[in-house]
């Protein structure tokens, strides 16, 4: 006894009899959010995404593109090998890890080495030439979350792989500008250059890599690890001290070899016949290893920032099939940013994708009259009528509001009564007249009436 005593001593319940309570827990639950440069693309974004997909399945159909999904996570060494071991997206930007098992993989930060690997791997060679693929899905980059930037972006592609003639090049242009007109995006501007092949552009970097070692200093910091590893990309950089000295710097148009001189030329002329403006910029390249020749860029003029902001681009990668272990086989291809798209569609008061309007609002009043709803909403939808409805409601007023804002003109009605006599009450919501309308004969009278509208 004396035991027990001193254990409820200890615990503190011998006090008044009381039963001890178990303590509060100091520390909070954690409130997840999601993880930094990502976010969620709510429901009352869709219609924007919505109208992007279906704009680039709707020119792919035209244009003979057949679409291709790839896998978010590839080896490492696909990038690395296809995008340059010394870009920035390799060297600073890729999500890479191990698995379990072993394998060094990374999360795809674009989709052009993808779709060449596929193109190998499912022996796609033997294929009528050009092989037309596009893609659409999200891309990963351990770029700096800010304003309109994230970590999880998404992209859709456009691959032309086996065909050399310039003529694709500008076939693949008019194609995204095709892209732009149906998103009703305007001013859109399209700057193009020649970064030459692996013939005439040792020559022309030896040249560029001699200018700019006597302009060392005037460089930021980035340019002049650039200047060792890959003295193109600097012509790319955005930084205004290194700005001013790109503006003195060679041309890479004029220092081309013939043959690359002639494929732009007629790429030029190709332009200049489909009547496409556009900016000859010297200076353009573009942030991957892989590109050849032609390269070419997207912008538009917005009003929030009050510059040019780059919707997409792309180019020429006559070498990227051999590098990753096929034959030598040209292909050319392009990229753009949904994010941006959709920002832009913002931007210039482009109308969202809408969802086409229900014919009919399906309403019900209790438990068996929910369940023979399922079966009339079943046999709508078979017969591809447009319905809509609101199963978890028993309010026949809200039902009806809802009915309205859809602006649905036909709306059946199941009570209890007409569950029971297997009937439907139809309602003309432009006139407010009613009819019944046995089970067996709705679908067909509904059909009748939707032809009407």
């Amino acid at each position: 006894m004396a035991r027990k005593k001193t254990a409820l001593k200890k615990s503190g319940a011998a006090k008044k009899g009381k039963t001890a309570k178990p303590k509060k827990s100091t520390g909070s639950r954690k409130k997840f959010q999601t993880v930094r440069g990502m976010r969620d693309i709510l429901p009352q974004e869709q219609p924007y995404w919505q109208r992007v997909r279906k704009a680039v399945e709707k020119v792919a159909n035209d244009y003979g593109y057949q679409r291709i999904d790839l896998p978010l996570v590839e080896y490492r060494q696909l990038f690395e090998r296809g995008a340059g071991a010394t870009t920035d997206i390799v060297e600073k930007e890729i999500f890479k890890f191990k698995t379990r098992g072993g394998d060094d993989v990374a999360l795809r930060p674009e989709g052009t080495p993808s779709a060449v690997r596929a193109y190998l791997q499912h022996g796609m060679q033997t294929l009528p030439k050009p092989v037309k693929l596009f893609y659409i899905g999200p891309m990963y980059r351990f770029d700096r979350p800010q304003e309109g930037r994230y970590r999880e972006f998404f992209q859709f592609g456009f691959e032309a792989i086996g065909e050399g003639d310039s003529i694709l090049d500008a076939q693949i242009i008019q194609l995204a500008l095709r892209i732009f007109h149906v998103l009703k995006i305007k001013k859109v501007s399209l700057q193009i250059n020649s970064i030459g092949c692996k013939e005439c552009r040792p020559s022309y970097n030896k040249l560029l890599v001699s200018y700019l070692k006597n302009c060392r200093s005037s460089l930021c910091m980035n340019c002049k690890q650039r200047l060792k590893k890959n003295p193109l990309r600097i012509l790319d950089c955005k930084e205004e001290k290194c700005a001013r000295v790109i503006k003195q710097a060679p041309q890479t148009i004029d220092h081309l070899c013939d043959d690359c001189k002639n494929h732009f030329t007629s790429l030029l002329e190709c332009l200049d016949e489909i009547q496409v403006p556009y900016v000859l910029n010297s200076y353009l390249v573009r942030g991957l290893d892989y590109y050849s020749r032609t390269v070419f860029e997207f912008f538009v003029e917005s009003k929030e920032t009050q510059s040019q902001a780059a919707l997409g681009g792309g180019g020429r990668y006559d070498y990227l099939v051999k590098l990753l272990g096929g034959s030598d086989t040209p292909a050319v291809g392009f990229a753009m940013g949904m994010d941006r798209l959709v920002a832009q569609m913002k931007e210039q008061k482009v109308e969202a994708f809408e969802p086409p309007t229900p014919r009919v609002y399906l309403a019900q009043l209790g438990d068996l009259a929910k369940k023979k709803s399922l079966r009339i909403f079943d046999e709508l939808e078979r017969s591809g009528i447009q319905v809509a409805e609101s199963f978890g409601r028993g309010n026949l007023r809200s039902q009806l509001k809802q009915a309205d804002r859809l602006k649905a003109p036909i709306v059946l009605i199941i009570g209890q009564r007409e569950a029971l006599d297997e009937t439907v009450i139809l309602k003309d919501m432009a006139s407010g007249s009613q009819e019944v309308i046995t089970f067996a004969k709705i679908v067909k009278e509904v059909k009748k009436r939707v032809k009407r509208l």
